[in-house]
């Protein structure tokens, strides 16, 4: 037999656009239901990269005390590019007023899943969605965690159910149909026992490859360096891996410790080719994905649901579409934005596996182009830090 759950908003994904709506929708009155496959300690335990915009930040705020982006987080203020063996700081602060945050999606979630617990959220862990039916008043077709039949009926559902989206076929009328490319390198990543080798990110172009060097807490850092997308994460010993890293990073010393945590991150640009269809929108990683180089995947996801929200507020509480008609051109505008910032980065910091040297050497040139200019600084200091929330 099957369950039926009614709800006004149902929502696809317990990742941060999922538990951002629904706590937005919660500020307006309106109320959801927030499934996820995952169980919460898996949600919660899959250790992932975290830079925040300041918006991000500041939106994080409005769930109150739960947030420790600004108190566990740390706040940073330049990054550095590094290139023929010297670092150049790319100054925020001067250059925008503004600044990031160093805080784990992970943690994010962490803070996002109490909150809304908290708040008495009907948060269902263990729940898997088959198919999205679309319609006057669509329904998720799903099984709960023992496996029976369940679904949800609403008068809005959201998918915001990662890059393999149950909810995108709904929409786009496949899960695979949208706007694709795929990068012929991939980070080869670490999670080291070691303190930080710099108070700011180190974004390091070099001969041999891209590196990055970025920090977790005092204790244990995160590293990258440019692979092969096929590398097994097993073909290095840890005397390797750090022969590898150091070497693309000339200048600066790592601070050297045990390697505890490996693997390979691929690189992919995709977004949907529509992002609503009917009762049934898109946000986050299920509409969109970039390349981590631009630090743009969670923010866009943030920025997504800031605008969705307000146009179901709209169309829920004032029976006003116009807000919906228009949500797809008006995260596309940003979405295209951080697609080529964060394509302009990957191409500008990584060494391109059929690169001549005269791509090596204009590389450098836009390298240089950039750091030794106002105008370079303060583009790449405003896409990194974020483009207004306010739309």
């Amino acid at each position: 037999m099957t369950t039926t759950v009614r709800t006004r908003v149902a929502i696809v994904g317990a990742g941060p656009a999922g538990l951002l709506l629904s706590h937005l929708l919660e500020q307006a009155g309106i109320e959801s239901v927030v499934i996820d496959q995952r169980s919460r300690d898996e949600i919660e335990s899959t250790i992932r990269a975290g830079i925040l915009e300041q918006g991000t930040v500041e939106l994080l705020d409005t769930i109150g005390p739960a947030s420790r982006a600004r108190t566990v987080g740390h706040r940073h203020d330049g990054i550095e590019l590094r290139f023929e063996g010297e670092g150049h700081r790319i100054d925020f602060a001067a250059s925008v007023g503004r600044a990031v945050w160093l805080y784990p999606q992970h943690e994010v979630l962490k803070d996002l899943i109490a909150a809304r617990l908290a708040a008495g959220q009907d948060l269902r862990f263990g729940v898997t969605a088959e198919r999205i039916e679309n319609g006057d008043r669509p329904r998720v077709i799903a099984r709960d965690a023992d496996g029976a039949p369940f679904e949800i009926e609403a008068e809005f559902v959201v998918g915001s159910d990662g890059s393999r989206s149950v909810a995108r076929a709904a929409v786009t009328g496949s899960s695979t149909g949208g706007y694709f490319r795929e990068y012929p390198f991939a980070w080869f990543g670490v999670l080291c026992e070691a303190p930080p080798s710099s108070d700011e990110l180190i974004y390091s172009n070099s001969p041999d490859g891209f590196a990055l060097v970025s920090q977790r807490s005092a204790t244990v850092q995160r590293m990258y360096f440019q692979c092969a997308p096929d590398t097994d994460t097993a073909a290095y010993s840890e005397a390797q891996l750090w022969d590898e890293l150091q070497k693309r990073v000339p200048g600066t010393e790592l601070k050297q410790g045990p390697i505890f945590q490996r693997d390979v991150l691929r690189f992919r640009s995709f977004v949907a080719h529509e992002l609503r269809r009917g009762r049934v929108a898109l946000v986050g990683d299920a509409a969109h994905t970039v390349p981590p180089t631009g630090a743009k995947g969670m923010n866009l996801a943030i920025a997504d649901v800031r605008v969705l929200a307000k146009a179901l507020r709209a169309l829920l509480l004032d029976g006003e579409e116009r807000l919906l008609d228009a949500y797809p051109e008006t995260v596309s505008r940003r979405i295209w934005k951080a697609q080529h910032f964060s394509w302009w980065m990957t191409s500008m910091l990584h060494a391109a596996p059929d690169a001549t040297d005269f791509d090596r050497r204009r590389q450098l040139g836009e390298l240089r182009t950039v750091v030794e200019s106002e105008h370079g600084r303060a583009y790449l200091a405003e896409a990194y830090c974020g483009w207004p929330l306010d739309v």
